[in-house]
């Protein structure tokens, strides 16, 4: 018996040695499959319910457009004095009672906080960035400025994920003033998730032909042009007073869901739509494939939260960091930054 078992444990030890040897040898590989940023790819699509603390309220708004009812939670500042409002946007799959720990955070500052439904997950044709979708955001804004004390000078637009796809739609038409936008892990172009998210055999491919009114299987380009923010025309004025901040982990598009280009993508469009004419200000092709060739920093840009930087770019009042993580938000450093 003991001659038959010692080759099984051979053949099944073998390649998890000889794969702990590889991975002793390579640091990009070991940082690749480093823990948090495998369960970060998961808990920045996080639709399981939770519980709310009381202090935020449910609230309900009705649409200008269609009567609709869309639900958020609310916090209002117990401040005497004007507060800023941070507007927090919900994932791809997420509705206005996902878990969010901004909420938490924006309380303990005691900051006006709202968490908008705006037409729930991203697998209706009402949802995903339609006209609709932009109503209700603004609307959120809107209600939030009327039953809170609001400091109309500081107001911030929030997400991860979808909820970055959300916010860079927000950013190219919100008819409010809004200071800032921090977008993280942001999907800006549905044509080209579609094909990534297909090849990867994913979930969201599906979400989007429904969101897009597609049939038989055949993607609406059209459609999927209009509810993508890369395809819209960038508000050049709007540029001049509110800023944009645009994150991506580096490891997104392998272990995460969206791929660090759309990001760089929409950052190389901003650029390119306020005729900049300084080519380091862009992100060049060469940076981009070594970026997604290596997953490694470009040069010494400091750090985030105690990640690396891999590249930063940034002109005037729009900023582009490519990080050292995955799908997701660094939450704690990203509301500090905000209120900076």
């Amino acid at each position: 018996m003991k001659l038959i078992k010692r080759p099984i444990y051979i053949l099944v030890l073998f390649p998890g040695i000889i794969l702990g040897i590889f991975l002793g040898q390579n640091k990009t590989i070991r940082a690749f499959l480093k823990k948090p940023f495998i369960e970060s790819y998961i808990k920045f699509d996080d639709t399981r319910k939770v519980e709310w603390s009381r202090d935020f309220e449910v609230v309900e708004i009705k649409s200008s457009l269609d009567n609709n009812i869309q639900k958020a939670y609310f916090y209002k500042s117990r401040s005497n004095k004007p507060r800023p409002l941070i507007v927090s946007l919900h994932t791809w799959s997420g509705y206005y009672n996902q878990n969010d720990k901004l909420a938490e955070l924006c309380k303990s500052k005691d900051l006006n906080y709202i968490h908008p439904d705006f037409r729930g997950a991203n697998f209706t044709g009402n949802a995903c960035c339609s006209e609709l979708v932009l109503s209700d955001i603004d609307e959120s804004i809107t209600y939030a400025i009327g039953n809170s004390n609001v400091d109309t000078s500081k107001i911030f637009v929030i997400g991860v994920s979808g909820g970055g796809y959300a916010t860079l739609s927000t950013f190219m038409k919100s008819k409010h003033n809004i200071k800032k936008f921090s977008a993280w892990a942001s999907i800006s172009d549905l044509i080209a998730w579609y094909n990534e998210s297909r090849i990867r055999k994913s979930n969201y491919a599906e979400n989007i032909l429904k969101c897009t009114k597609s049939v038989n299987g055949v993607l609406n380009k059209e459609i999927a042009k209009q509810k993508s923010p890369i395809y819209w025309a960038t508000p050049l004025n709007k540029l001049s007073n509110s800023k944009i901040s645009i994150y991506a982990g580096i490891y997104d598009g392998i272990q995460g869901s969206v791929p660090i280009t759309h990001s760089i993508n929409f950052y190389n469009k901003l650029m390119s739509d306020l005729s900049v004419t300084d080519s380091s200000k862009y992100v060049s092709d060469k940076e981009k494939l070594e970026l997604l060739e290596y997953r490694r920093p470009l040069g010494d840009f400091g750090k985030i939260s105690g990640r690396d930087i891999c590249l930063i770019k940034e002109f005037q009042n729009i900023k582009l960091v490519i990080f050292e993580g995955n799908h997701e938000m660094l939450t704690e450093f990203a509301l500090n930054e905000l209120l900076e």
